[in-house]
């Protein structure tokens, strides 16, 4: 606590944004929630639009139907929500709920986790393709172009929620966040909006558009996985760590998020190594790829 003492007490002004956008009764619409709807009505609209521009695939062949989309985003709002609130119990916080297990309904406290999020869509992904005999990794390429939005969104939202906020810093746009004590610190959540959000999305767009990388199942996918991974990463060294973790095995600068975002970079890195393009068997039977 002492090094605080040594930062100037100069910061900007934390905006005094009601977290909740209407309440009627007992009914409360939060920005955090509208985050996550908006973000995947947006990957839903967005896939649509990539899988019916015959331009963006060899041959101008389709992977898959745009009615396919339209039923896959409901397994996808329940990847999200079940992954990401069990990959908050169990990465981050699990005592609490063992002591407290109505607690896991309680949605609408927070407690959500990307990494949980992404592995509970990755696996709706895989049996709702299987069930529609569609590739999977195609069906992951032009999902994932569109998720940065909704990364974007949620981030935004963290910080209107004066939550999950960086490090203490002296930098000149610091922010004294009312849930952070009377000290400067990064506004690590727009950070990780600025990268996960539009910089990934950029990024994904231009890959999307170029060279027909489409036709190249899971290089698209990959590509996503491992920009979120290093960006993540990256952040991961502004944020505070989560208070009930800290900083793992001691060392002062390693969190959870970098433990599990690793992972991630690898598998980005695997999937675009070994991304090859479809042939026409592939695209016959594509249960084959």
């Amino acid at each position: 606590m002492s090094e605080y003492l040594l930062l100037p007490l100069a910061a900007l002004p934390f905006p005094q944004i009601d977290p909740v956008i209407v309440q009627i009764g007992p009914l409360a619409i939060h920005w955090y929630g509208v985050g996550y709807i908006v973000g995947i009505l947006f990957a839903w609209w967005y896939a649509k639009r990539l899988i019916t521009n015959t331009r963006l695939w060899p041959q101008g062949i389709l992977p898959m139907k745009p009615e396919d989309l339209d039923d896959f985003i409901v397994w996808a709002a329940v990847g999200v929500v079940v992954g990401g609130r069990t990959g908050y119990i169990l990465f981050y916080d699990l005592p609490r709920y063992l002591a407290n297990p109505l607690d896991i309904f309680a949605v609408w406290q927070g407690g959500m986790s990307f990494h949980g999020g992404m592995l509970g869509t990755t696996l709706a992904m895989v049996l709702f393709a299987r069930s529609r005999g569609i590739h999977a990794w195609s069906l992951l390429d032009v999902v994932a172009a569109g998720v940065p939005v909704g990364l974007g969104l949620v981030r935004v939202a963290n910080f209107i929620n004066d939550e999950l906020w960086g490090r203490v810093t002296d930098v000149p746009w610091a922010v004294e966040f009312p849930n952070g004590g009377p000290f400067p610190r990064h506004p690590s959540q727009l950070y990780e909006a600025l990268l996960e959000g539009l910089v990934l999305f950029l990024v994904l767009r231009l890959l999307t558009h170029s060279r027909l990388k489409l036709g190249t199942p899971r290089f698209v996918g990959g590509a996503f996985i491992c920009g979120y991974g290093l960006s993540r990463i990256f952040v991961e060294f502004f944020r505070e760590p989560d208070a009930q973790l800290g900083y793992l095995f001691g060392t002062g600068w390693l969190t959870m998020g970098m433990v599990l975002s690793t992972p991630m970079v690898l598998a980005g890195i695997w999937a675009m190594a070994t991304a090859r393009p479809v042939t026409q068997q592939q695209r016959a039977d594509p249960q084959s790829a």
